[in-house]
């Protein structure tokens, strides 16, 4: 088998007569090893991509058979608004035409169910009884004295026993000609109503010209806690005692009217 010449002896190659071999470039050998790597990694990479690229047509491919949506936006579709004051300026809303029933959507709403009413017993209304209100109408410049019933008419007496006290009760009702009004009514189921401008008690005939008779409008008086009654069909006129006899007379601006005309309903007597 011939020597190589080219490679020098492991032991004294200056020895043997060897010489430089010229026809190839220093380290060439070296640059081969680093061009292939670098083809190598090359390569590798170009496969790795195509196989990601694969993978995602693969992914794209099924969402689409599937129906479905491809989103691009890393948010959700959907924000809900948080609930409470979120301490911002809020928005007014636009107020809304009429809608014809029926046309809005349906709602179910679920009612939390009441609890169960007592039951009435057997023989009593559940319906409250109203009130009923008795008055005695007493005077201010003659405080021992009130109205009172004695022979049809109504005068300004003092009190005398339980009969006194009986027919100086009245029950104070809505007036007949005007509900924010007064009517008073006797125990014995008759009105107070003017007739001649003398105030006395009589039968409900069903008359317009009675239901506005019997029936006074309170106004604010001079004096603390006392109310003048005016008349619904004779407007300035006022109820006043004359002569202890309660009667209906115009409006004057003076002392002695404005006492005689000042009255304080109290709680009945009787």
């Amino acid at each position: 088998m011939p020597e190589d010449k080219s490679r020098p002896p492991q032991n004294r190659p200056w020895e043997n007569g060897w010489t430089l071999d010229t026809s190839r470039t220093p380290g060439t050998r070296r640059l081969y090893l680093a061009g292939a790597l670098a083809v190598a990694t090359i390569i590798a990479c170009v496969a790795a991509i195509a196989a990601t690229d694969n993978k995602g047509d693969d992914s794209s491919k099924t969402a689409r058979d599937d129906g479905g949506l491809i989103s691009f936006s890393s948010q959700p579709a959907t924000t809900t608004a948080p609930q409470g004051d979120s301490g911002l300026s809020s928005v007014s809303p636009t107020p809304r035409g009429p809608r014809q029933q029926g046309t809005g959507p349906t709602v179910a709403v679920t009612a939390t169910p009441n609890p169960p009413k007592p039951t009435a017993s057997k023989g009593s209304s559940s319906k409250p009884k109203p009130s009923v209100t008795y008055r005695s109408v007493r005077s201010v410049n003659y405080p021992d004295r009130y109205w009172h019933v004695d022979d049809g008419y109504v005068g300004l007496d003092p009190v005398r026993g339980s009969e006194s006290r009986e027919d100086s009760t009245f029950k104070q009702v809505k007036g007949l000609a005007n509900a924010s009004c007064y009517s008073f009514t006797t125990h014995d189921g008759k009105y107070l109503r003017h007739r001649n401008f003398v105030l006395r008690a009589d039968r409900d005939d069903g008359s317009s010209l009675f239901r506005q008779d019997a029936t006074f409008c309170p106004r604010d008086a001079a004096y603390t806690s006392a109310t003048m009654l005016e008349s619904v069909n004779y407007p300035g006129y006022f109820l006043r005692h004359n002569n202890f006899v309660i009667r209906l007379e115009r409006f004057e601006y003076s002392s002695q009217y404005l006492s005689d005309s000042s009255f304080q309903l109290v709680a009945g007597l009787g």
